[in-house]
């Protein structure tokens, strides 16, 4: 039986990566979909006032896309699409999700029943937030490693005598990504009519950096009440580059424990993968009618919840 699970994921990361691979090569059906995600447009319309359906070009799965809105959970999917800054929709992200929980669900349930069918399709649906997780982690790490060095930049231009606007044209084209892109984003929405406060704001929603926040409210408030913003900025740079040393650190000193609860929570799941090459057999019991074919479950939730604990102790805040 655990062979057929293991078999419904692996199906389920090939149909995954097929759709994604499939998704990357096909040309758009309109040309200014593209440049719109491009420009986080859809930041800009909600921001704005507008509905993104009203604006928008048509979504391929834009029934999907409405009834995750009817779910209430289109706009938290919106979110994480931005912060992982992955080019699909989230319609498209929806039909993944359909596509991964049926074909879970049906290769499940053929085998050992609605119950091992639902584990099996909830172990395919959490596969997609984990990687946009680990993008988003990712991509958010690689900002603030830049941060000091853009704002370095960003406190010289302003010396020499740019505007804030002129300052962050440049910062879009001389820094690399995903600093550039963020800040192309900006641009644009500021060439769309949105205020440059309001365009920061929503960076700092994409970006979800607490240094960037503080950078966004002092150049709000610099521009409400005025000030030398260069030497506030050249402050803020100063305090996130230690910052920023200081959590190096930190990640340094705690890089065992971490290692020790990947390996804790992986060992289980590797020991029954050999256990069912070895022992075809050997699971087979706990997938009876009855009771026995709840612990894999409560297996899998307590190894979790195991996990979780391990990295919110070594989860240490600077």
């Amino acid at each position: 039986m655990s062979g057929e699970v293991i078999a419904a994921i692996l199906v389920g990361l090939s149909v995954l990566s097929l759709f994604i691979a499939i998704r990357q090569i096909m040309p758009s059906k309109d040309p200014v979909e593209d440049r719109l995600r491009e420009y986080g447009l859809t930041e800009y319309i909600r921001l704005g006032g507008r509905s993104q359906q009203e604006n928008a070009p048509a979504d391929r799965f834009g029934g999907l896309a409405r009834l995750a809105d009817r779910l209430g959970i289109g706009e938290k999917l919106k979110t994480m699409l931005l912060r992982a800054d992955l080019q699909i929709t989230v319609g498209e992200l929806t039909a993944i999700f359909v596509m991964l929980a049926g074909g879970g669900f049906a290769v499940g349930a053929l085998r050992g029943g609605a119950v091992v069918g639902l584990m099996v399709a909830g172990v395919l649906c959490v596969l997609p937030i984990l990687y946009m997780k680990q993008r988003e982690t990712k991509r958010r790490s690689a900002f603030t490693d830049q941060l000091p060095d853009v704002l370095t930049l960003l406190v010289g231009s302003l010396r020499a005598g740019y505007g804030m606007s002129q300052a962050i044209e440049l910062l879009a084209r001389e820094v690399p990504e995903p600093a550039s892109k963020e800040f192309k984003r900006v641009i644009h929405s500021m060439s769309l009519g949105l205020p440059l406060q309001r365009a920061l704001e929503a960076m700092a929603e994409r970006v979800e950096s607490d240094d960037f926040d503080l950078v966004s409210t002092a150049i709000s408030i610099q521009f409400e009440m005025g000030g030398n913003l260069s030497s506030v900025l050249e402050n803020i740079s100063t305090t996130i580059r230690e910052r920023v040393r200081i959590l190096r650190e930190v990640q340094v000193l705690t890089a065992q424990q971490r290692m020790t609860g990947n390996v804790l929570a992986g060992m289980p799941i590797f020991l029954a993968v050999a256990l069912s090459f070895i022992s075809p057999g050997y699971f087979e019991p706990f997938f009876e009618p009855g009771w026995p074919r709840l612990l894999p479950g409560a297996a899998l939730v307590m190894i979790g919840i195991g996990f979780m604990i391990i990295r919110k102790i070594v989860d240490i805040k600077v």
